[in-house]
């Protein structure tokens, strides 16, 4: 039987069929469930798009009523999953942390061993609300702080921002932190969430596929790009240097500039429209508009420069300072976020499963080899 041969990476190769979510990278559309993203950024909430994403349809009243009620009665997690935070050290990298703690959660989950479609639905509640949990719990662990339980009360976005912060947030930074989530909830077959899915169609729990994707995610060349805009441009700030001029210089030593193009769009990530606007607004708001104003100048020159649009990593750097988040915690919050999509996507793959199993293309010795003895092999 002949075998087409595909791209490195993929690229292009369409790997499943997936009623959650449609990309139109030539025209920088991207929806769930066929709502386009800018819709739903302006008129959804975090609950609700995970609702979306996850049964397919938009919710009644009462059904996002009874969702939201869940997945807060879900912030409760076993003592010995906080102790096992209190026992690590206190200089760990949180996405490694995140993706430890996430494998613990299934040895204390009461659905571990059942992967219908009720129990996945069941964890992936647990799941987004834990995984929230254990972001703001360990930050402040490792700060000396001590922890915040959670509010019941408040959004998933709010409560986030209460546990890490220990104080309420005001509603224009729940509201801008709820958008972030929404954007940042799914996005086709990236990286982390392939994973998710290879894992899946094996038949491993729920919990394998997360932690999976979150080793994914750890990435650079996935969930850590926004971490290196932010450290670009804290060096800018540091160097007291015209932005525009500092990645000019970079650029001319063939460096690469995090945040800009995208192996999908190939116009403007749609993301990227609200994030700039948010970051702008928040900076504004704050009364320190510092980071956007940099991020805006580097846009337009490597934009005229290069040619490339900035991408979903480009602003939520400066929107998740600006909001008084720590940069090492930018990527666990794109996991705090895409749990949502990752769930959707697990979920699915049980529901309608065949093994992911495809081949590779072999470049080693032509066959038959030899095989030499060692004491004639020199």
């Amino acid at each position: 039987m002949s075998q087409a041969v595909a791209p490195r990476g993929l690229e292009g190769v369409v790997a499943t069929t997936s009623g959650i979510c449609w990309i139109d990278g030539d025209a920088g559309v991207l929806s769930y469930r066929g709502i386009d993203i800018h819709e739903l950024a302006a008129k959804s909430t975090f609950e609700e798009s995970t609702y979306l994403l996850w049964f397919g349809k938009l919710p009644t009243a009462a059904e996002l009523a009874d969702f939201k009620k869940t997945l807060a009665a879900s912030r409760i997690m076993d003592a010995s999953v906080l102790d096992f935070l209190k026992s690590l050290p206190k200089d760990a990298s949180v996405m490694e942390v995140l993706r430890t703690t996430v494998s613990l959660l299934s040895m204390t989950d009461a659905d571990d061993a059942d992967s219908s479609h009720d129990a996945n639905v069941r964890k992936s509640f647990r799941l987004t609300s834990q995984i929230a949990m254990i972001v703001a719990y360990f930050d402040r662990i490792r700060k000396g702080k001590d922890i915040v339980q959670p509010d019941l009360s408040l959004s998933h976005a709010g409560n986030f921002l209460y546990m890490l912060n220990g104080v309420k947030p005001i509603h224009e930074a729940e509201r801008a932190f709820d958008v972030a989530l929404i954007l940042h909830a799914d996005h086709e077959l990236n990286a982390s969430t392939f994973a998710a899915r290879v894992i899946a169609a094996t038949l491993s729990d729920v919990h394998s596929a997360i932690t999976g994707a979150i080793g994914a995610l750890k990435g650079p060349l996935h969930g850590g790009a926004n971490e290196a805009v932010m450290k670009l441009l804290y060096q800018i700030d540091a160097a007291g240097a015209d932005p525009v001029t500092y990645v000019r210089d970079l650029l001319a030593r063939k460096e690469k500039i995090s945040g800009f193009g995208h192996r999908v769009y190939k116009t403007e990530d749609p993301r990227a429209t609200h994030l700039r606007r948010m970051s702008k607004d928040l900076g504004t708001a704050a009364g320190n508009a510092k980071w956007y104003e940099m991020s805006e100048k580097i846009e337009g020159f490597v934009k005229g420069e290069k040619k490339l649009n900035a991408n979903v990593d480009f602003y939520s750097a400066s929107t998740y300072t600006t909001l008084g988040i720590d940069m090492d915690l930018f990527t666990p919050i794109f996991a705090v976020s895409r749990i949502s999509g990752w769930a959707a996507h697990v979920i699915e793959q049980h529901d309608n499963n065949r093994l992911i199993r495809p081949r590779a293309d072999y470049t080693g010795p032509a066959y038959p080899a030899p095989y030499i003895p060692v004491s004639a092999r020199s």
